[in-house]
């Protein structure tokens, strides 16, 4: 099928999560996407492994996020293969990178610079705090961005102190927000043939990300707090959390206290309504809690479901993949790479109908070196 970036290249300056996802949802819509990397070891992320789960040189996660994509390795401190890398840039539609502020300006390869070689191009970058502030030259990791920004208590009961999401979802969003702001830019490029400046940082994502919280601060300043027990939303009442049927557990999204109450047959919730769901969230959950703790979930899934009450299991990732609801998607792709087979996931979006699958593995470090010169080379001759 004709993807909507073909004919799109972008040049992919990152490390780690962050900057290669957002290279990595490009390559899927049909960009080709280049890693430029440190000649011999590569980018950091290859020894970025999970669970210590290796492919070649390289991590699985490395293989993962880096799928479908091509390798030019370049010392940038080598004015020859900083010449090259500059060729590359001539004939690019986009660049990415992730490093802290000023470090592509001391290699020559900032914005200013990168658009004097070619107007046209969209430049984007993420920071971890900005290019200004304070806090610019700090480590822009996950976990700590998560605990500044206060995403930390929003997960988990109250008692439980500061609760970090499991996953990396700092670098993975801002990813998803540079890549939204590379085709807005591709966009408009085509219809006023500019370049443009795209930037986005790890914290301002996770502040965009708690939108509807910390808008609730703004306008109330009092601080957004989660449940005692059962926990779900900061800002939303009983019953809405996940709770311990005699089997498993099970998830209550918003509903009716009396319609809940006469439906699982608890007498105790029987005296309250929805309107207290808020101010009385503690009292009616733990009374919740203790009383589907009594059957199984299927006993419950049935009950709510056959209401109208919005309720489902909490699946482990063995019982989710088992389910033919999950199955039905399709979502799993296999990669071939070093004499090994890799399942991973797919790119979520379809076009017409059609799921965009990519069987391309991870590069080795300069992989594509002899071709992209090969291919520079070409153009240099076409045009004497």
């Amino acid at each position: 099928m004709d993807l909507p970036l073909e004919g799109i290249t972008v040049l992919e300056f990152s490390q780690y999560l962050s900057g290669p996802s957002a290279g990595l949802r490009l390559a899927d819509l049909g960009a080709r996407v280049i890693k430029i990397e440190r000649p011999v070891h590569g980018e950091a992320g290859r020894k970025l492994s999970i669970k210590n789960l290796w492919v070649d040189d390289s991590s699985l996660l490395f293989h993962t996020i880096n799928r479908n994509k091509e390798s030019f390795a370049a010392d940038l401190k080598n004015p020859d293969d900083l010449a090259l890398v500059k060729q590359l840039i001539a004939k690019a539609d986009v660049l990415i990178h992730n490093f802290r502020p000023g470090v592509m300006q001391k290699i020559g390869l900032d914005y200013d610079a990168a658009s004097e070689i070619n107007p046209g191009l969209v430049y984007a970058e993420i920071t971890g705090y900005g290019k200004e502030g304070p806090w610019k030259e700090k480590p822009g990791q996950d976990l700590l961005m998560q605990s500044l920004t206060g995403l930390t208590f929003t997960t988990g009961n109250a008692t439980n102190g500061p609760v970090p999401f499991g996953i990396s979802i700092a670098d993975i969003l801002c990813g998803a927000q540079l890549v939204q702001g590379i085709i807005a830019a591709l966009i408009r490029r085509s219809k006023k043939k500019t370049g443009a400046l795209i930037e986005v940082s790890l914290m301002e994502t996770l502040l965009d990300f708690q939108f509807e919280l910390l808008t609730t601060y703004y306008n109330s300043q009092q601080q957004p707090l989660r449940s005692k027990t059962n926990s779900g939303h900061t800002l939303l009442g009983a019953p809405y959390g996940v709770y311990k049927a005699a089997d498993g557990f099970i998830a209550l999204a918003m509903m009716d206290i009396a319609v809940l109450a006469e439906t699982v047959e608890c007498a105790a919730l029987q005296g309250f309504t929805t309107s207290q769901a808020f101010a009385q969230r503690d009292n009616i959950k733990s009374i919740l809690a203790d009383h589907l703790h009594k059957n199984t979930v299927k006993h419950w899934l049935q009950k709510l479901q056959e209401r109208g009450l919005w309720a489902m299991e909490v699946l482990d990732w063995e019982k989710m993949t088992t389910h033919d609801a999950y199955r039905a998607l399709q979502m799993e792709q296999v990669l071939h790479a070093a004499g090994k087979e890799i399942i991973t996931t797919r790119c979520p979006i379809r076009i017409n109908g059609q799921r965009l699958v990519s069987g391309k593995p991870a590069p080795k470090v300069g992989e594509h070196n002899e071709m992209l010169i090969r291919e520079m080379n070409e153009v240099i001759v076409n045009k004497k």
